[in-house]
């Protein structure tokens, strides 16, 4: 199975975009594991990054 990004192509996740970015953040705000989210490990590094500049210029709570 492969992960949500692959499937569609995707190679880079802007940090913009956040209502792609909400489905990998729990309800109280952490980054979901990847067990979780289903993504392979290039992915979840780089949602990982995305989350936290989104948190940082004030885009997610």
């Amino acid at each position: 199975m492969q992960c949500f990004f692959c499937q569609r192509n995707i190679a880079e996740i802007d940090f913009k975009e956040t209502e792609i970015i909400k489905n990998f953040v729990s309800l109280s705000g952490k980054i979901k594991s990847k067990k979780k989210t289903g993504l392979c490990s290039s992915h979840q590094r780089k949602i990982a990054k995305a989350i936290k500049r989104a948190r940082q210029l004030g885009l997610l709570a």
